[in-house]
């Protein structure tokens, strides 16, 4: 009898470990693996998130730089890539030389816009079963205003297409994607489709009334606060799609992709409230014969560099008058109207005082999710030669506030920065981590190609 015991507690012992290894087996079978997959990662940034909020987690720029000869030759370099990198604007619209300030002055408006404007035959599209998809839902609906026949997928497919693993279905394999950039959204418009695209910083709620009533809808990118995966009401990006005003109430009416849904009305002040988070960036769809009309209803905005001067006048105008966690965002938008017109040292100082103003908001508040959206401060502290600053700033955004290297423009810029420190193998390290996450992407794979390096 006790002979028999031992053999059958021996046998549990044994099963333990088999049915282990039996699971394991199971989990990377292709259609269990992928619906399995992001309930782990889930758990998994659930549980990394409750010992280490991302929240509390503050950059601190040092404002030191690396100006010794090497890094001024190798600062030469960097200005070289810059012209390899995706840059603010691609569209028909755009003049590649730039210049040094505004060209263009305001002109006067003199025909009244219509009271109320809801533009008709509107499609909509959700995010919904997807993760992280306003942005190509946002722009299908653009597209399909104008008679495109795709969907958000076939969007998707280019510019977020996700990691490059077999065992993951196409939606599990674009979860860790967590933005689409406005530059990818354009390019996809303007290399792949018969339309055009342009996007601007600046914007202003006239002008965006001008576009609708003469029939063109508007993608604006903005701020606001939900409830996220794990389950905490926190800052996020989001675009919404803009296709109606009314003067009279004082609302815009917009597609939102997520909780809102069709025909969202939104207050004026909430509207510019979200828009300021995003420098006042707008983005307009139209057909190409259009070329000039959209040129026509830009009218300043059409230069560029005289809507990055504008974007820069609004935030100075409100450095002026806000505070708090308002203040942090016209700081930050004067740091990337710098960028814009590559005034990089101007831009470090500008994003300096955002993040010292950052640390001072209450957690709860803090938009932590900043750097998924918006990398000009990378820019700034590279073009600077404050290596250190990049390199800290993408480590706090990858480790503790995206829950893993889940970043391109986080890995890429922090790679640049490791390069100019002379730390090669980490530079390469994240060059080839951003295409796992964005696979063929170009900066990456530019960047390896330059240190003659196989991606």
């Amino acid at each position: 009898m006790y002979n028999l015991r031992m053999q059958n507690r021996f046998n549990r012992l044994w099963a333990i470990p088999v049915t282990g290894l039996l699971l394991l087996g199971l989990y990377f079978i292709p259609p269990i693996h992928s619906r399995l997959a992001w309930r782990l990662d889930n758990l998994r940034s659930q549980i990394k998130f409750f010992f280490n909020p991302p929240e509390e987690a503050a950059f601190r720029p040092s404002g030191s730089t690396n100006l010794t000869i090497e890094t001024v030759i190798a600062t030469t370099r960097a200005e070289y890539l810059l012209t390899l990198t995706p840059q603010a604007t691609i569209t028909p619209l755009v003049t590649t030389t730039p210049r040094p300030g505004p060209t263009l002055k305001p002109t006067v408006t003199t025909t009244p816009l219509p009271a109320s404007v809801i533009l008709k035959g509107v499609k909509y599209v959700d995010q919904r079963n997807r993760w992280n998809y306003c942005g190509p839902a946002n722009l299908t609906m653009a597209l399909n205003f104008w008679g495109w026949k795709g969907d958000r997928d076939a969007v998707a497919k280019v510019i977020k297409p996700g990691e490059d693993n077999p065992n993951m279905d196409f939606i599990e394999r674009g979860k860790i994607d967590k933005n689409v950039m406005p530059y990818e959204m354009a390019d996809f418009v303007n290399d792949t489709t018969i339309y055009h695209a342009v996007y601007r910083s600046g914007g202003e709620m006239n002008l965006l009334k001008s576009f609708i009533s003469a029939g063109y809808p508007v993608i604006v990118e903005k701020g606001y606060y939900e409830r996220d995966s794990n389950g905490t009401v926190s800052w996020m990006g989001h675009y919404q799609f803009v296709t109606g005003y009314d003067d009279a109430a004082k609302i815009f009416i917009v597609q939102d992709t997520y909780l809102d849904g069709p025909n969202f009305k939104i207050s004026y002040n909430e509207f510019a409230e979200g828009w300021r988070d995003f420098n006042y960036l707008f983005m307009v769809v139209y057909p190409a014969d259009d070329d000039q009309k959209i040129h026509d209803l830009l009218g300043n905005w059409s230069d560029d560099q005289w809507a990055n001067q504008h974007a820069l006048d609004l935030a100075n105008e409100e450095i002026s008058k806000l505070t708090g966690i308002n203040a942090f965002f016209a700081w930050f938008n004067k740091g990337t109207s710098h960028v814009q017109l590559l005034q990089y040292v101007d831009a470090a100082t500008a994003y300096d005082q955002a993040f010292s103003i950052y640390a001072t908001l209450d957690t709860a508040k803090r938009p932590y999710r900043m750097l998924w959206y918006q990398t000009g401060p990378y820019k700034a502290y590279y073009y600077s030669a404050r290596y250190a600053d990049v390199i800290n700033l993408a480590t706090i955004t990858l480790d503790s506030v995206s829950g893993g290297p889940y970043l391109e423009e986080s890995l890429y810029w922090r790679g640049m920065a490791y390069y100019m420190a002379g730390k090669t193998d980490l530079a390469i390290d994240d060059y080839r981590t951003a295409l796992k996450v964005h696979p063929n992407w170009i900066p990456a794979t530019q960047a390896l190609q330059d240190m003659g390096v196989q991606p």
